[in-house]
């Protein structure tokens, strides 16, 4: 059977420190409710520049610079490590502010992003030469007169665009009574966009990919675009797919909270399998909403405030090439609506319904990439180990079924499992931080066999209860296999023989 494979993975991070303050929920919730608290007037200080940012090493780790093995050898907290770090990445980059606003610019369609012309003046060089791959876009990056930017934001019809903590522009609202399109819900949407444009930038950049080929586009971060009449219509996916020169391809918004990405991967291996699409591109930009998320304990305990960088990914599935690592898509796990919610139960659906249909041991998977959330920010905030954790659960199911003993529980975590590095934006860290790691691994590297698991808490939605997650297996590609169902040359011979026969005999009677 010839499965899809994981031709490729990109990784970006926006370092955003104004839109901490300004659009992180955290921080706008406690301005609304306690506009004098002290942790308002605390928490600038506790913001990172750009330099800090990109020297931190779990963020060199996700842009692919570094392994996730080596924050082993790093006692926490992380933030106090001292490396240097570069913008550039195997996989991606970390993108500065004020090129990121330059971004929302050129990714808005209906002329809402106003820049200062000053600023706009001094970051085109950069943004021009940092991008090339967008210049029939330039022409959209224009300054503008923003003597009206204070009285429309105190309005609410405009969102302030900050940098350095000067008003450098503004979004407008793109209705005047539809709350889909307000001034914020507008600049949440353009932050998603842009981010996951520069996302697929970086996939077509560093995986060499002709962006005439991508067949299909899936966007799968968490947030909705639409209107009044369909809060969540859509469409991310071909907006993104516009900007980064997909002129070939088409797409749709896959959403499921935190299990999106995996649900998306599913989705387009599918898609692949089928022979439906040759190329689909995963793409997902970040959350602005959870920038500064536990910003509080962060502050409370005299660490930066580590949830500063917007993130963004992209993944390309394409047709067995014979190299890269195949999709097992008849070995996916998934929690059904009868699974329970049980800690237990979701990690039986997840992790053992795959494995069951070949019967394979938990033991037998060489690396699970599940919750990859940087501990560094979890910690602090009550969360512990979010990876760990899940390491554990999994390492004890294996006790349970037989497939390792416990004794060796404590190997398991370290043998089977990878500290996690990716920031804390709900779809970023689910499962699909590791796809880079893992397709070096499983071609170059010494692994056979990996495991990504995704997984959300519906609830949040106010719909249902019930908890969601599914899962996939990736496996080291032994070269293309024929189609057991495929006719072989010998059959084709035999079928064109007697289809000439036939058409002679038919010929005789005739005459």
């Amino acid at each position: 059977m010839t499965f899809p494979v994981l031709k490729g993975a990109s990784y970006i991070l926006v370092h955003t420190p104004d839109m901490i303050v300004k659009n992180g929920t955290t921080c706008a919730v406690e301005r609304e409710t306690h506009p004098e608290s002290e942790f308002l007037k605390e928490v600038t200080n506790h913001i990172r520049s750009y330099e800090e940012v990109v020297n931190y090493i779990p963020n060199q780790v996700y842009i692919g610079n570094n392994r996730p093995e080596e924050l082993r050898e790093i006692a926490l907290p992380w933030c106090e490590y001292k490396m240097e770090g570069k913008r550039d990445g195997k996989r991606g980059e970390i993108m500065p502010q004020d090129e990121f606003l330059a971004m929302m610019q050129i990714c808005d369609a209906f002329d809402l992003v106003k820049l200062k012309e000053d600023f706009v003046n001094n970051i085109r060089p950069n943004f021009e030469k940092n991008y090339p791959e967008l210049a029939p876009f330039f022409g959209k990056l224009k300054g503008d007169n923003i003597d009206d930017a204070n009285e429309l934001i105190d309005s609410h019809h405009a969102e302030g665009l900050y940098h350095n903590d000067q008003l450098v522009g503004y979004v407008k609202r793109a209705h005047d009574v539809d709350v889909n399109l307000n001034a914020h819900t507008m600049f949440e949407n353009l932050v998603v966009k842009a981010s996951g444009v520069v996302a697929a930038v970086q996939l077509i950049r560093k995986e060499n990919v002709n962006p005439l080929d991508i067949d299909y586009v899936i966007e799968c971060s968490e947030e909705a675009c639409g209107d009044m009449n369909q809060r969540g219509g859509g469409n991310f996916a071909k907006a993104i797919a516009e900007m980064a020169g997909l002129q070939n391809a088409s797409g749709s918004d896959t959403r499921g909270f935190c299990a999106g990405p995996t649900h998306a991967l599913i989705n387009a291996a599918a898609l692949v399998k089928s022979g439906i699409y040759k190329n689909v591109m995963v793409v997902a930009g970040g959350a602005s909403a959870k920038l500064g998320m536990n910003a509080k304990d962060h502050v409370k305990k005299g660490l930066p405030v580590l949830e500063d960088v917007v993130g963004g990914f992209a993944v390309l599935v394409s047709e067995n090439d014979g190299v890269n690592p195949i999709i097992r898509t008849d070995l996916t796990g998934k929690h059904s609506v009868g699974t329970g919610s049980s800690p237990q139960a979701v990690m039986t659906a997840l992790i053992t319904s795959g494995l069951d249909r070949a019967n394979l041991k938990i033991t037998d998977v060489d690396v699970y990439s599940v919750e990859m959330q940087n501990p560094d920010i979890t910690k602090p905030a009550g969360a512990g180990d979010v990876p760990e954790a899940n390491y554990k659960m999994i390492g004890a199911l294996a006790v349970k079924r037989g497939d390792l003993e416990k004794k060796e529980l404590k190997n398991f975590v370290s043998e089977k499992g990878i500290p996690g590095w990716a920031p804390t934006q709900g779809h970023i860290p689910s499962g699909v931080p590791y796809i880079g790691f893992g397709i070096d691994d499983l071609t170059s590297g010494d692994k056979n066999r990996a495991m990504v698991v995704g997984k959300g808490s519906l609830f949040l939605g106010r719909m249902t209860n019930l908890f969601d997650g599914v899962s996939f297996i990736v496996e080291r590609n032994q070269g293309v296999e024929e189609e057991a169902a495929a006719v072989s040359k010998e059959e084709i011979k035999k079928i064109i023989a007697e289809s000439m026969k036939k058409l002679a005999q038919d010929m005789l009677i005739e005459e």
